[in-house]
């Protein structure tokens, strides 16, 4: 029962991402993932297995592997009540499946959990999960250039995500963020990325730890006037990140995104008239047909007058 939730949300969503979950990265998990599957499976293999299973069949589980199975299912339940996309509770599947694997694998034979581990290490450092690459409305700052783009015009909301490539957290949010930019973004409000793994003065003047300990990635930091407002996660006294789940809905609620997004088409409908105003002369108003009339029979008694 564990796995049906994530099970549920993949069908759910299946049509979306299948176009990532064919990628080699996910490939490759999903086989690393079933090793240990695969070998206690496969006729010929696990007939050369070792087994504490009281009938001696070794192509069956035994209740030493049926209890860490489980304890795998338990923590992957835990764990996937705070994902929020589809990525993070495949990627919190695949993860803790590979930890399963290498316990399994040390307790059957220490060769075969070495041998594991060392793909593990090896997969690890030389694969890294796809980026998000689809459409957004994202303006990606440096260390140079983050400072003068708030400070720009005052007028302007800024909604920032302080990020670093290497966290998964950041990796399953982009998706949501990019999608949020494509609703939201206008003249008076608009949505920047800056990566502090890169850019680390960034990181200590804006006060976003790059530590994978202080959980303060990803940050979301709402900017007024070139000026903080409030930032997701807080961070209490001790300099530690309150827990918060970054679903859209609650990005939509806490930064109050639809009055901000009407208050910036206002913004962005007044500049409109004053720029219309200031490139083209005032028209000037065309008199009255009555009053041209009127004009007429005056210049024309005039003229009798002076015959």
């Amino acid at each position: 029962m564990a796995l049906l939730t994530p099970l549920f949300a993949f069908l759910y969503h299946l049509p979306q991402v299948y176009k990532w979950l064919l990628k080699p990265y996910y490939v490759a998990s999903l086989f690393m993932s079933v090793a240990f599957l695969a070998v206690r499976k496969t006729p010929g293999i696990c007939d050369r297995l070792a087994t504490q299973r009281e009938d001696g069949n070794s192509c069956d589980f035994d209740w030493r592997e049926v209890e860490i199975l489980m304890f795998l299912s338990a923590i992957v339940m835990m764990k996937n009540r705070r994902a929020i996309t589809v990525e993070q509770h495949v990627g919190n599947i695949i993860l803790f499946s590979k930890v399963a694997n290498v316990i399994l694998f040390f307790r059957l034979d220490i060769r075969m959990g070495l041998l594991y581990l060392t793909l593990c290490i090896v997969f690890l450092m030389t694969c890294k999960p796809p980026l998000y690459m689809g459409p957004e409305y994202i303006k990606y700052f440096s260390d140079k250039t983050i400072d003068d783009e708030l400070a720009r015009d005052g007028r302007v909301t800024w909604i920032v995500e302080f990020f670093a490539n290497w966290s998964p957290e950041c990796q399953s949010f982009a998706s949501v963020y990019a999608d949020l930019s494509l609703k939201y973004n206008c003249a008076g409000l608009k949505f920047g990325k800056v990566d502090i793994g890169r850019y680390g003065e960034v990181s200590k003047k804006y006060k976003v730890s790059a530590s994978p300990l202080s959980k303060q990635l990803p940050s979301l930091v709402l900017f007024q006037g070139g000026k903080e407002v409030m930032r997701r996660p807080q961070v209490d006294k001790k300099g530690r990140a309150v827990s918060w789940s970054f679903t859209e809905e609650n990005i939509i609620r806490e930064f109050n995104l639809n009055e901000l997004y009407q208050k910036s088409k206002k913004l962005s409908k007044t500049r409109g008239d004053k720029v219309s105003q200031s490139q083209f002369p005032p028209v000037p108003e065309e008199e009255e047909p009555e009053q041209q009339g009127v004009e007429a029979q005056g210049v024309e008694s005039e003229s009798k007058k002076d015959k």
